[in-house]
């Protein structure tokens, strides 16, 4: 597991560079989006939990995951606690819920209403590249 001690942290853009690949940066700093269907993990079904590529807070369940057919790995909730924070986006001419770190403020995607309603109705469609899969210890 990585840590999520401050100390621990980049800072600045360059630490940053230095710590992600080019896609992570632009995608968790830059606020990019990867292509549909390039991550391994909009398919990954493994029992486990989904971790924060930046700074290793945990923020998503498997339990939670669901193949929305959209090509980004897509869940029904977030983890317990204040992982995430939901902040307004305004960019690109429409009005979208933004899904950021709660640790680093990496930027993971976006929240939509069009989840599967028998599970609370909301889609967190977060980018592949800004996520660690952990598998569950057995």
């Amino acid at each position: 597991m990585q840590s999520i001690d401050d100390k621990d942290m980049p800072k600045t853009d360059e630490e940053w560079k230095t710590k992600l690949t080019p896609e992570q940066y632009d995608v968790l700093r830059m606020k990019g989006t990867e292509a549909p269907f390039s991550s391994p993990l909009a398919e990954d079904h493994t029992d486990g939990v989904f971790r924060c590529a930046a700074c290793g807070t945990e923020l998503f369940k498997s339990d939670d995951k669901f193949d929305s057919g959209t090509g980004w790995p897509s869940f029904v909730a977030a983890a317990a606690g204040d992982k995430v924070k939901l902040q307004d986006d305004s960019s690109h001419g429409m009005h979208r819920t933004e899904v950021v770190c709660a640790h680093c403020g990496g930027h993971l995607g976006h929240l939509f209403d069009d989840g599967p309603t028998d599970r609370g109705g909301k889609r967190f469609c977060i980018n592949g590249c800004a996520l660690t899969m952990e598998p569950k210890q057995a």
